[in-house]
């Protein structure tokens, strides 16, 4: 976790004056859709825990400033409920690869709209734009912090997007039927999502050339860099030194996005500049709604973009598109600034 917030700290942004700013535009492209700048919310879970708006919060806050909201199947507001809420920002469901498929093909169909629920009519026009499936789970990685605080979901709360007897924990006590399907294979993946979902299927947790190029051959739309947020394996290089690496590798093959240890706008034009299309984090959604709800989450996105805009028209950029590594450069351990 140290580690994905520092490694932002290691590139410089190397700005170019003179450069005409008259017209600045930080809007990009996310799952088919236009957006405000190159920026939204990973899935994170149990977010009523920081505020008892949770996810529905989040959800007006992403609506009022046009960016994309990722959901998690951990959710503890109802999928519907909380995309009822869009202005026509996109919205991508988190999806853990689980043993039981008819638990999953459930899901996918209620995201996409296809399955009826009381507000199927909200699908309509804002549906689900895409997939994000978790490949980088097929056990729970040893969150230690958890284990300390004995953690688990308060009375009084639910998942209300999975369905009865999914096994939220993977512990040995639970239902094995429903725990994370650990035998999954590159090529079992996306035969199942194109079979029961016409959204964007992308994937979340890749960490390294080989595994993208198989993302790439495998069909995937997207994928998602990411270490889960240096929870689940420790000692992992940070997500976005596993962009430097990748993002020549995949570049106009595959979109890419990066997560993890974003926390300025500047931290963004970074990312950019690296490689990535576009920019997730999850924490700073959960600050903003233990800070003030749904006000809170504004005031976060708020800044992030102002900080944002701010980076591009200092370093002489017009737009997203010409964010490229020559506006920037890694600091060496001499002291020594290296061109990228």
């Amino acid at each position: 976790l140290r580690d994905n917030e520092s490694a932002y700290d290691r590139y410089k942004i190397r700005p170019q004056v003179l450069r005409n700013l008259t017209s600045l535009d930080t809007s990009t492209t996310i799952f088919g859709t236009r957006v405000r700048f190159p920026f939204g919310f990973s899935p994170t879970a149990m977010q009523a825990m920081a505020h008892p708006d949770g996810e529905i919060a989040t959800s007006k806050a992403t609506a009022t400033l046009n960016i994309p909201m990722c959901l998690s199947n951990y959710s503890t507001k109802p999928l519907e409920d909380v995309i009822a809420y869009s202005s026509g920002n996109p919205y991508a469901m988190q999806m853990s690869l689980l043993k039981n498929k008819i638990a999953m093909i459930k899901l996918l169909k209620r995201a996409e709209g296809v399955y009826p629920t009381r507000l199927i009519y909200y699908f309509d026009t804002a549906g689900f734009k895409a997939v994000l499936v978790t490949l980088d789970v097929p056990w729970l990685g040893r969150r230690l912090n958890e284990f300390r605080n004995d953690f688990s979901l308060p009375h009084g709360m639910e998942y209300p997007n999975l369905f009865p007897g999914v096994d939220v924990t993977n512990l040995q006590d639970g239902d094995d039927s429903m725990a994370y399907d650990s035998s999954l294979q590159w090529e079992d993946i996306m035969p199942f999502f194109r079979k029961y979902t016409k959204m964007e299927i992308w994937g979340k947790g890749i960490y390294g050339i080989k595994d993208a190029e198989k993302a790439i051959a495998s069909g995937f739309d997207g994928i998602l860099i990411s270490n889960h947020g240096g929870r689940q394996l420790d000692s992992v290089p940070a997500s976005l030194d596993v962009l430097r690496e990748v993002a020549p590798i995949t570049k106009g093959r595959i979109t890419v996005a990066v997560d993890g240890g974003i926390r300025r706008g500047t931290d963004i034009f970074k990312a950019l500049a690296l490689g990535a299309d576009f920019c997730f984090a999850g924490r700073p959604a959960i600050w903003g709604l233990a800070y003030d709800g749904q006000k809170g989450v504004e005031l976060g996105l708020n800044i992030l973009y102002d900080e944002f805009t701010t980076a591009m028209a200092l370093a002489g950029c017009r737009n997203v598109s010409e964010i490229t590594s020559e506006f920037i450069s890694v600091l060496q351990p001499n002291g020594v600034l290296a061109k990228l």
